[in-house]
């Protein structure tokens, strides 16, 4: 008959000390060193019946256990009066658990967030270099668009929360698609009725620069009935057709 034995694989002493205080409900500034001394040897003389190697930490931690066991064990020197307190012996090992602790909880954080970042994935960036040219907005004063653009991303107002969206949710050249298609009802529109209701930023930068490229390529006329107000979108006739895909 075989036997399966399982024995747990720690990353060191005190991460088998810091499991063994846990386990026996123990509290931590006040260690009972004599079961934990007792538990830690039986850990080390089932990896050796395994035939498993420990490392040389594990063997210096049984040194510093045993040696604090031992020290524990001394009859405590009558106390005088304005006499410091004597040091607790576990006083070290104590304050090591607790700083091997801080980093153990900060490296699990990290690890959590690294399986979060590897599911995540991030809208490549997209070359708009060919805006740089803005003398095709002959028809429409440029610095009041931008005044214009502002206000509205204002008014929608809503602070972009940490979320995952789609890759090229709100690519522009799927944006142009979307305009495309209320430019072929050949009516007048506003920028606004482009947007969702609850638009973020990434939309409405998207349709803006949209906006722009068509009115490049002369599919669309983009103008403003007064200062500051709603952008409005005029479709050019005969020429919304115009493949701005190639």
């Amino acid at each position: 008959m075989s036997y399966n034995i399982e024995l747990e694989i720690y990353n060191g002493p005190y991460d088998l000390i810091l499991d063994l205080v846990k386990k026996n409900e123990l509290d931590i500034y006040d260690i009972e060193i004599n079961l934990i001394t007792s538990q830690f040897l039986e850990y080390m003389k089932a990896v050796e019946e395994l035939n498993l190697e420990l490392t040389s930490d594990f063997i210096v931690m049984a040194s510093t256990l045993l040696e604090i066991k031992s020290k524990m064990l001394l009859p405590k020197p009558v106390k005088k009066e304005d006499e410091e307190e004597t040091e607790d012996p576990r006083d070290e090992l104590v304050q090591k658990l607790l700083e091997y602790e801080k980093f153990k909880k900060a490296t699990e954080i990290l690890r959590e967030q690294e399986k979060y970042e590897m599911k995540s994935f991030f809208k490549l960036k997209e070359d708009f270099s060919y805006l740089d040219d803005l003398s095709f907005l002959k028809e429409v004063d440029a610095s009041k668009l931008a005044v214009t653009f502002n206000n509205i991303l204002k008014r929608y107002g809503k602070k972009d929360e940490l979320r995952i969206i789609p890759m090229e949710k709100f690519s522009v050249k799927k944006c142009m698609d979307n305009i495309n298609k209320k430019l072929k009802l050949n009516v007048d529109f506003y920028f606004s009725e482009l947007l969702s209701e609850f638009a973020m930023r990434e939309e409405i930068v998207s349709y803006f620069l949209a906006l722009l490229e068509m009115c490049k390529l002369q599919i669309l006329t983009l103008t403003q009935n007064e200062e500051l107000t709603d952008i409005l979108v005029i479709p050019k006739q005969e020429e919304s057709e115009l493949n701005y895909g190639n």
